[in-house]
């Protein structure tokens, strides 16, 4: 089961329902991974889980399917959304698989005073978390909103969820205790390349909901601290602990 071909659609799935898969899709499934009817292959989306399906019909312009049974329940991560300045390219790409495989409920790209990147991709996003979790075994995945600038998701952020602002100037606390501190909802804001302005800075360590972590003595660059940040999060307030 492990090895089989593994797919996010988006289609009512259910017992013995029967689908034509997207061209992308069917070229995946029939030129690339090379199957053929009766070979099994494994669908999920968001809202009815993943099932255990059949290919059906193999032609030059698709491929069909059937699904014979559920596998798993949908399964969202703990309520976690991910801030980042977004990076270019392949180190953006780089975030974003990283994020869903860790857990992230929703990826959220923020412009800051020092963002290199001016605009965003969201397809390509997308299309990245959606291979992670078909990699990953997710049973989910992440949205993706549309990019805001700091100043106006700030604005109007929602008293209840805690806003964990990861600052590389941070007087060394203790992480662990203040993310022991803290519940969900929250989200987890990491900076651009070069770091916030210092009256984003102290515009940050002013409002009432935002908790300042260090991670630790050495300075890594965005795509990393995102990775170890979201994996301490987890770690403390998500589902790696029972």
């Amino acid at each position: 089961m492990r090895d089989t071909p593994r797919l996010h659609v988006a289609l009512k799935l259910a017992e013995n329902a029967e689908h034509q898969l997207a061209q992308d899709q069917s070229h995946y499934l029939r030129d690339v991974m090379r199957l053929k009817p009766g070979d099994p292959v494994r669908l999920f989306n968001a809202g009815d889980g993943e099932f255990l399906a059949y290919v059906g019909a193999v032609t030059r312009k698709g491929m069909s399917v059937i699904c014979e049974r559920k596998l798993a329940d949908a399964v969202p991560p703990p309520d976690i959304d991910f801030i980042f300045a977004p990076l270019k390219h392949a180190r953006l790409d780089y975030v974003v698989q990283k994020a869903t495989e860790l857990g992230a409920r929703r990826l959220r790209p923020v412009f800051t005073a020092r963002t290199i990147v001016d605009r965003v991709n969201l397809d390509r996003m997308r299309a990245n978390a959606v291979e992670a979790a078909e990699q990953c075994n997710l049973v989910y995945v992440p949205d993706v909103e549309e990019p805001e600038k700091l100043g106006k998701l700030l604005a109007a952020w929602p008293a209840e969820r805690a806003l964990i602002y990861c600052d590389e100037r941070s007087d060394g606390a203790d992480t662990i205790a203040l993310l022991k501190g803290l519940k969900l909802p929250a989200a987890l804001l990491i900076g651009p390349e070069g770091g916030f302005t210092a009256e984003e800075r102290e515009g940050l360590h002013r409002l009432p909901f935002v908790t300042v972590i260090s991670l630790g003595p050495r300075i890594m660059r965005a795509d990393t601290a995102g990775t170890a940040a979201l994996a301490l999060v987890q770690a403390v307030l998500g589902d790696w602990h029972s």
